[in-house]
């Protein structure tokens, strides 16, 4: 019998390498001191609630994630529905991420660089096609380097950010003030609350690793135990590592692709140690790209099983011999190389990036919206199905801790529409007919295709 590779500190080093990752603090770190508040409605409303509800179902059907969950509680049709919007919001992500790893390996020879539209595109398409071809190797190897760079890649980074902010506090005049007063902010301003919904995208992603499941040696009981493993590691991470880059970059300074290493490099030449900066530049790209990993081998294997039910063309099922799935690996690849472009139709490096957060952001609301229901269907009408680990609470813990979290995602979902005003994002008709169109378009695929559904792709 082969010996399945995954154990609970895999699944916790894989979320952590999927989540948790330096990029985001530029984003969360605009907010200031009031990052807390929001890390913290954002653990109540949203990202606890999506842990607990997916180690529940990961532990009752630890097959194949959110398609098998969606699918069991509403039907083939929105299960389909929420595996498509699962997979295809990071397909949306991935040049967000990859800008991160441009801008980033920019320090190593040009720093200049990092917001240069000429360099980020290119940088973008290539590192993307040479990740989807090193995934063609296998989930052995994909699961290895998620690991790896999860430790020296993403915690060395930020337990280094965390520890150098706090010298920098001690050295230097902070750009925040460490007060209750700052710690709320201020909500009269609905454009002030925009970037919540990037908060609460930056802490998406925990039910990914329920696709890895099967792979670990007792999901029953080593699954749920990952799940919180990583999540008390990555809100303990993410609030130290953004008020550190908060209180060492003045806020309309920040750059949301390159902001992690603008403030290393401010840290480092405060130190008079300027010789660091292409070292943690070269450690964090490998952290940046086995995030990204982690990322286009997760999602791409729960469509495969829709596909494999009969909800894609045969192209779809393609798979290597590594039982990779790579008709799926190659679309996206694809589908990112055209997306790329909207970096040439906004005004800067800052308001492309922040669009396609936006965009995905709205399409990975509504899937959380279908698992939250799913859970509560579920546990009502499938109460019977073993579960090692269920929601605390009984029948009104489930409907609490699904109500809590469809609210997070409601909001996530509507605040995405409106432009931050932290952010520059250029002509506003432009801005929303991207978002309402793409996310028009995005839905819409999915249900045309499981319409237009043909006997010969079940296979």
């Amino acid at each position: 019998m082969t010996k399945k590779p995954l154990t609970a500190a895999t699944i916790a080093l894989i979320n952590i390498a999927a989540i948790c990752n330096i990029k985001n603090f530029p984003l969360f770190a605009e907010y200031g001191l009031s990052v807390v508040f929001f890390l913290a409605l954002s653990a109540l409303i949203f990202f606890i609630p999506v842990a607990l509800v997916s180690a529940e179902l990961a532990s009752g059907w630890p097959e194949r994630g959110v398609y098998t969950w969606v699918k069991a509680a509403l039907g083939p049709r929105l299960g389909f529905l929420a595996i498509w919007l699962q997979w295809i919001e990071n397909v949306i992500w991935y040049p967000t991420i990859l800008s991160f790893i441009a801008a980033t390996f920019a320090y190593l020879f040009n720093p200049a660089l990092a917001t240069e539209k000429s360099y980020i595109i290119p940088m973008i398409l290539g590192t993307f096609w040479m990740a989807t071809c090193v995934n063609f190797l296998g989930m052995r190897v994909s699961s290895w380097i998620s690991s790896i760079s999860a430790l020296l890649g993403t915690i060395i980074p930020i337990i280094l950010i965390i520890f150098l902010g706090i010298v920098w506090i001690y050295r230097e005049p902070s750009q925040i003030e460490f007060s209750w007063s700052c710690l709320f902010p201020n909500i009269a301003s609905w454009n002030q609350l925009v970037l919540l919904s990037g908060v609460l995208f930056g802490l998406s992603g925990m039910e990914m690793s329920a696709v890895h499941a099967k792979d670990v040696a007792n999901p029953r009981r080593d699954y749920p135990k990952g799940i919180f493993l990583s999540a008390i590691s990555i809100l303990t991470l993410s609030t130290f590592g953004s008020l550190s880059i908060a209180a060492i970059i003045p806020a309309k300074e920040i750059e949301l692709a390159s902001g992690a290493m603008e403030a290393f490099s401010y840290l480092f030449n405060s130190l008079e140690i300027p010789w660091a900066t292409p070292i943690i530049a070269a450690i964090m790209t490998f952290g940046a790209l086995g995030m990204m990993s982690t990322w286009i081998v997760g999602p791409s294997r729960g469509l495969l099983a829709s596909a494999e039910n009969g909800d894609l063309p045969l192209f779809f099922h393609k798979k290597n011999k590594h039982n990779m799935p790579v008709g799926i690996l190659i679309t996206q690849a694809i589908i990112v190389t055209f997306l790329s472009l909207v970096f040439l139709l906004m005004p800067s490096v800052n308001s492309s990036y922040w669009i396609l957060v936006a965009l995905a952001s709205i399409l990975y609301m509504i899937m959380y919206m279908l698992l939250f229901i799913s859970a509560v269907t579920l546990r009502l009408t499938k109460g019977e199905v073993p579960r090692p680990y269920r929601v605390p609470g009984g029948k009104w813990g489930i409907w609490v801790v699904s109500g809590l979290g469809f609210i997070g995602s409601a909001f996530g979902f509507l605040i995405s529409f409106l432009p931050p005003s932290q952010l520059d994002t250029g002509n506003y008709p432009i801005f929303i007919s991207i978002l309402v169109g793409g996310g028009l378009l995005f839905c819409g695929v999915p249900l045309w295709i499981y319409h237009s559904r043909k006997k010969d792709w079940l296979k």
